[in-house]
């Protein structure tokens, strides 16, 4: 593909290790009905890929922020475009995550979700860019820790484009330069 510039995970390590997440998800959780909170739209096929490894009952509910818009870096200004359809209270919640950066906007998240009352509450991430962290974030399963680079592809964007590409890659700069 012509936007690629190198490929930082391959869609077959994806998947290996999205297998591993729901297998630990299920071990954690035996017995117990769990809610994915899914936040949109970049956590979309992570979640997917993942409730598919998952052996107990599964309840979905989705969330939209935003301190993106269309740049390639936080704004740090967190907004809820989608708010959940259900409530949480007394439930166990995983949140679903594409990627933490700054972990600004899921602070903001936890702080907000935490006054609904979930019987818990925990993080799953796909990626988790640790070296652009500003504010710590307790991350309950990683899938891969990455480089602080801009990144596309398995449900992250450029420009709402290149979500469904199966692996994660970095773009070529002439592509993400405005």
């Amino acid at each position: 593909m012509e936007i690629v510039d190198r490929i930082i995970i391959s869609e077959e390590d994806i998947q290996k290790r999205v297998r591993e997440l729901g297998e630990a998800i299920s071990q954690d959780y035996a017995g117990q009905t769990i809610t994915l909170l899914c936040v949109l739209k970049g956590g979309l096929m992570f979640l997917c890929d993942l409730a598919k490894h998952i052996t107990q009952p599964v309840a979905y509910d989705f969330m939209s922020v935003s301190s993106y818009g269309d740049a390639t870096e936080s704004s740090g200004v967190v907004r809820i475009t989608k708010d959940l359809e259900e409530s949480i209270e007394g439930k166990h919640v995983i949140i679903v995550e594409d990627i933490i950066d700054t972990g600004l906007t899921l602070n903001y998240l936890l702080k907000n979700l935490h006054s609904r009352n979930p019987a818990s509450l925990r993080i799953c991430t796909l990626l988790d860019k640790p070296d652009n962290r500003r504010v710590e974030i307790p991350i309950d399963y990683v899938g891969f820790k990455v480089p602080n680079d801009f990144l596309v592809g398995y449900g992250l964007d450029f420009k709402q484009l290149y979500r469904n590409i199966p692996y994660v890659f970095v773009p070529k700069k002439e592509f993400i330069q405005d």
